[in-house]
């Protein structure tokens, strides 16, 4: 160990001088400090020298020496496999040294450099580390004491199931009970570390802090009016957690834990509050809630009301007294970075669309200016999870106070009494239609209300009662709403024209064709909208297009339709470079539009079918370089190759047929099939997608590929991987309609692993139908290969048969093919009773009855046309 290590004077002045020019605003300098910085880290003793800024030079000004120790901390996060014995030996010793020192900046940069060097893997190769931290809890010295239990918390926060493990001897059966010793000291600082430590090991249901949880709780009941917000935030956030993990200590104390949750959701520190609101969202989700909560709704319900009103420095950080910026440019930092999701698909059926089951995060308003997560938010949230539970017993509590809150002369009052509206619309839907005739027309008129942050709210509200109001007559509710939202969308405000682009996708999902006479009328205000947004709202415009065309389908398919909306895509499409992420959006708007304007879309196929064949052919390009070379390529972004995979399928789906030249002109089918073995699920998934859609326009190219893509079809029927597997099957589903008897060679490659699906417990309801439309067209085509296994699929696919039967006639001669030849298989004395049970229910009426029995003269004859042919029954 190099302990007595001394740096070179001059060496030191210029990792001074760099340390000093890296705080500089200037990019350039930083950048090339960076650069020199970098080039320091091929000699082994940069890093010592590091550390002695850190802890040894205490005439150095603070900010300087943290920054030497952040430096540390990246190195080692980079490179600590590399560091020389002596070099990491050296600044274990400093750091363990140094961690009392006198600043509390100087305290957490080592707290952060220990806490680093143990998560890299470090804990074992360093016996002493917990042990000595323990120790110097009992110093006598505040600041060694605060240092170490600093680290401590660290360490817990980013090793905690190292630390409850064998590997190390299970420390905690040691260091939880020394830190709820320290739950009484006298520093509140030091009180607030030892909750936070404890807190770490809640959730995992630590053994050695569930030996000690009546203790524990003890003590938070002590704490629970602790003067310091810290302590009080830390107690609230470990009832929390112990709500949902050992429900059965709090309950003999739930009335005074519920109580004490309604005083600190009030409490003046809105991180406690915040903490303390957390509680009623996990309350919500246990069974016992309905039960615990009902005698404190009355008291509940104003203090989360009260919670959703906007503070005043919410205000501010919203620029909530700026009603026009629609002329302002966006700070592209505030634009959120999008992520694609990849295209699932599914049979058609009963007016269904195509696209998968699992809805879209509805967030309760969206404030994305401000911090993610406030009290607002998880008041609103709290309140829509507990109208939930409650229902319409929570309406009670809440009229008398919507009464007063959506009349309220002050527009702060009144926003906030909109967004309880909005909270309880899921929960509380049933009660309140006696009031929306009332409350519709009420808030359409707040539509135009002079506060932009109410109308914007007023948006997101109204959204949530579309269901309602496309139930009701058009020219009552549904016409009026449409004609103030499309006013909206052309606000002059961002924030209202935010809410009420994503107000007017929901009514568009809940309207579907009911929009069609207006379409020329919706068209006109989404396509001036190009011309008024800024970056941000115009991703957001290709989400309400997109929408528009996926809910209208063909009917968007008209010359005076087409030319409205076709020419300002087609310019930001040649307008984006094939780099840039704002291709996603608009590519996924392209998909709908394709696939609604069918033949429309001819004019506009070729130019946006090449460039998605070339993004692939990127994209793959590129992922082959960094394999080949990771340190000198960088891993490209799949998301655009999995975008356009999605978009061809629009266009296959769209076009149909008339896609066949420009695939015979492309290279797809190869990129395609590269696609499909790539290691990330999601770009398997919309190639799987893409393959069913090119079977279905144009199998005279596919069918060739056949035999290498269905091995790989095969591999991937994994239902692990829902979606993916989801795709699978359907692509294998509809590759042996056009297969008929040609499939053959192929049904062992698939045919298990649909039977083992079909019978898994707890499967997506999509995944299922997929499954047994795929089975059904396997035995269509190839009955005697899939006839053997009828026993061990048919009660399932009855089942789900009885759901498909008046939308699926292709999976319905599976039953006439494969039942004839399972009787070659099964015994005579068995015939397939669930299929006779289920179609001499009442619902299928004489005419099924007397066909099916028909068709058990037909299977008699074809037992006898080949029993010569097959093994005697047992």
């Amino acid at each position: 160990m190099e302990c007595e290590w001394k740096p070179d004077e001059q060496g030191l002045q210029q990792i001074l001088q760099l340390l000093k020019e890296s705080q500089s605003p200037d990019t350039s300098t930083q950048r090339s400090v960076q650069q020199r910085l970098e080039q320091l880290n091929q000699y082994p003793d940069f890093n010592n020298y590091l550390i002695f800024v850190l802890t040894k030079l205490k005439s150095e000004d603070e900010p300087t020496r943290s920054l030497s120790g952040l430096i540390l901390k990246n190195n080692v996060k980079a490179h600590y496999q590399n560091f020389p014995n002596g070099v990491s030996d050296f600044i274990k010793s400093e750091c363990l040294q140094n961690i009392g020192d006198s600043s509390p900046l100087i305290r957490a940069t080592v707290g952060i450099l220990i806490t680093t060097i143990a998560s890299k893997g470090e804990l074992q190769n360093w016996p002493e580390l917990l042990p000595k931290l323990c120790l110097l809890l009992d110093s006598e010295d505040y600041n060694t004491c605060e240092g170490a239990f600093g680290a401590l918390q660290k360490i817990c926060e980013d090793s905690a199931e190292i630390l409850d493990s064998d590997m190390l001897d299970r420390p905690l059966n040691i260091m939880i009970p020394k830190f709820l010793q320290f739950f009484k000291h006298s520093s509140p600082k030091i009180r607030s570390h030892a909750i936070a430590c404890v807190n770490q090991f809640i959730i995992s249901r630590t053994q050695a802090l569930m030996l000690h949880i009546d203790p524990f709780i003890e003590n938070l009941f002590a704490l629970a009016t602790d003067d310091e917000p810290e302590v009080r935030k830390n107690v609230c956030r470990a009832l929390v957690m112990l709500l949902e993990v050992r429900l059965d200590r709090l309950l003999p104390h739930m009335h005074n834990i519920i109580e004490y949750m309604l005083q600190r959701t009030q409490d003046h520190d809105e991180n406690v509050a915040l903490e303390a609101c957390e509680f009623w969202l996990t309350l919500a989700e246990q069974p016992v809630c309905k039960e615990v909560l009902c005698g404190h709704l009355s008291q509940l319900t104003p203090v989360l009301v009260n919670g959703m009103k906007y503070s005043e420095i919410d205000i501010i950080l919203l620029k909530g007294d700026i009603e026009e910026d629609e002329a302002i440019p966006d700070n592209e930092q505030d634009i959120r970075p999008r992520f694609h999701r990849s295209r699932t698909v599914a049979q058609q059926h009963e007016g269904d669309g195509i696209e998968d089951e699992e809805d879209e995060d509805d967030e309760l308003d969206d404030d994305d200016t401000i911090s993610d997560w406030n009290l607002r938010k998880c008041s609103a949230a709290a309140l829509d999870v507990l109208a939930n539970v409650f229902r319409e017993d929570l309406l009670m509590h809440i009229l008398p106070l919507l009464k007063e809150l959506l009349f309220h002369p002050e527009w702060v009052v009144k926003e906030s009494g909109i967004l309880v509206l909005g909270a309880i619309a899921e929960g509380c839907m049933q009660g309140m239609i006696p009031y929306l005739p009332e409350l519709i027309p009420h808030l359409i008129q707040c539509l135009s209300d002079t506060k932009a942050l109410v109308r914007s709210i007023t948006c997101w509200t109204l959204s949530r009662y579309a269901h309602w109001v496309v139930s009701q007559p058009p020219d009552v509710y549904l016409k009026p709403l449409m004609t103030e939202l499309l006013k909206r969308i052309l606000d002059s405000n961002k924030r209202v024209q935010e809410a009420a682009c994503s107000a007017f996708a929901t009514l568009e999902e809940e309207a579907c064709t009911e929009l069609v006479p207006y379409l020329a009328f919706i068209l006109d205000t989404l396509v001036f909208a190009f011309s008024k947004y800024q970056h941000k709202n115009l991703l957001i415009l290709y989400d309400a297009i997109g929408t528009l065309a996926d809910s209208v389908g063909h009917h968007l398919n008209k010359p005076e339709y087409i030319q409205m909306l076709m020419p300002p895509l087609i310019q930001k499409w040649n307008q984006l470079k094939d780099e840039d992420k704002d291709l996603f959006p608009l590519l996924e708007c392209l998909s709908s539009v394709a696939t609604a304007l069918q033949s429309g879309f001819l004019p506009y196929c070729e130019p946006v079918y090449q460039r998605c064949v070339n993004l692939v052919q990127k994209t793959l390009a590129q992922s082959m370089l960094h394999q080949s070379q990771p340190e000198q390529y960088e891993a490209p972004d799949k998301d655009f190759m999995i975008v356009a995979l999605d978009l061809l399928s629009g266009l296959a789906e769209g076009l149909g047929g008339t896609i066949e030249q420009l695939v015979a002109r492309s290279n797809i089918l190869t990129l395609m099939y590269q696609c499909m073995q790539d290691k990330m699920p999601e770009v398997r998934q919309s190639s799987f997608a893409l393959l069913g859609d090119l079977t279905k326009a144009c199998f005279q190219h596919v069918k060739p590929c056949i035999a290498d893509f269905m091995p790989i079809l095969g591999t991937n029927l994994n239902p692990e991987l829902i979606s993916v597997c989801n795709n699978a099957t359907w692509a294998i589903g509809e590759i042996s309609i056009q297969m008929g008897p040609e499939m053959q060679p192929y049904i062992a490659m698939v045919l298990h692993q649909l039977v083992e699906i079909i019978n898994r417990p707890n499967t997506p309801k999509t995944l299922l139908e997929n499954t047994a439309i795929t089975i059904g067209r396997l035995g269509y085509v190839c009955p005697q290969e899939v006839a053997p296994m009828l026993q061990q699929f048919i009660r399932p696919w009855c089942v789900l048969f009885n759901l498909l039967f008046n939308s699926s006639s292709l999976c319905f001669p599976l039953i006439f093919s494969s039942v004839a030849c399972s009787s070659l298989f099964l015994p005579c004395s068995s015939p397939p009773l669930p299929l006779l049970t289920l179609l001499s229910q009442k619902r299928f009426g004489f005419f099924c009855f007397f066909f099916f029995s028909v068709f058990l003269v037909f299977c008699l004859f074809f037992f006898l046309s080949v029993c010569n042919h097959c093994q005697p029954c047992d």
